[in-house]
């Protein structure tokens, strides 16, 4: 753990969206405060299980590319979420075992369960840090000791922009972490939308404000422009089932359930 760090710090009376999301992907790893926050969200919008599925493809897909096509070879995942199977050390390590991975959250339960998973791997590290501190987590020992910022970087902010609200400042986060890494890097974003069933999304997000963090909804416009400096690489912004599928192409039906846009950009020289 990080150094002060206490188990009573931890608060399971209060949903927590890391622990949400592992509830939506049928996940074990959480509580009945988290459990009853999402029965509150699918009763709001169902589609936010499919939602949660079709984004946690699209990270995988995307890492793929990275370490496959891309050739990264070493990745920073902010947000991370609770560990479950198909995480990006283990996706990247299926392609190249030497990937290295730092992953950063600032839920103490993430942490805990991270550092069980990670226990004496060399190649992989967690964080506790918020995205709200791009410097931090940059800047953190665990970090310099894995990622070499002279090297190319994928940057993977999966489905956690929506936790920052506009007036904190999420452009200028972006801004410090695209900063931090060299040409060649790559960021992979994904961001909730309301532009599908914007009721329904806006009664989903509601639930969050109850959570340890709110969620703002933005528009596909809004979103791209989180891509400044960034070369998006084909296909671009799209729903998220729509990026690089594997496979038959997503059904209409999987489109109107996926409320989630998502992106691979190249940094831009």
């Amino acid at each position: 753990m990080e150094p002060g760090f206490a188990a009573s710090e931890i608060d399971t009376i209060t949903p927590h969206p890391a622990r949400m999301y592992d509830a939506l992907l049928g996940g074990k790893d959480n509580y009945a405060a988290d459990r009853e926050a999402v029965h509150k969200l699918l009763k709001a919008a169902p589609e936010a299980r499919d939602s949660a599925v079709a984004n946690r493809a699209f990270m995988q897909r995307a890492v793929r590319f990275l370490v496959g096509e891309a050739g990264i070879r070493q990745i920073i995942d902010i947000g991370t979420g609770i560990p479950a199977a198909g995480n990006v050390h283990q996706v990247a390590g299926q392609i190249a075992p030497q990937a290295r991975v730092v992953y950063a959250d600032n839920d103490p339960i993430v942490h805990v369960h991270a550092n069980a998973l990670l226990t004496g791997s060399g190649t992989t590290g967690i964080v506790l840090a918020d995205l709200r501190q791009p410097d931090a987590i940059v800047g953190h020992p665990k970090t310099r000791a894995l990622i070499d910022f002279s090297r190319p970087v994928g940057l993977l902010l999966v489905a956690v922009l929506h936790f920052i609200t506009d007036t904190e400042n999420p452009a200028q986060i972006l801004g410090t972490l695209r900063d931090a890494l060299p040409d060649g890097s790559y960021l992979v974003l994904s961001h909730a939308t309301a532009d599908l069933r914007p009721e329904a999304a806006q009664s989903a997000a509601g639930v969050y404000d109850g959570a340890t963090s709110t969620v703002t909804l933005r528009s596909k416009t809004q979103i791209a422009a989180f891509f400044d400096g960034w070369d998006l690489v084909e296909p671009g912004l799209v729903q998220v089932p729509l990026w690089r599928p594997e496979g038959k192409p997503p059904r209409p039906k999987e489109l109107e359930r996926a409320w989630v846009y998502g992106g691979v950009g190249r940094r831009a020289t």
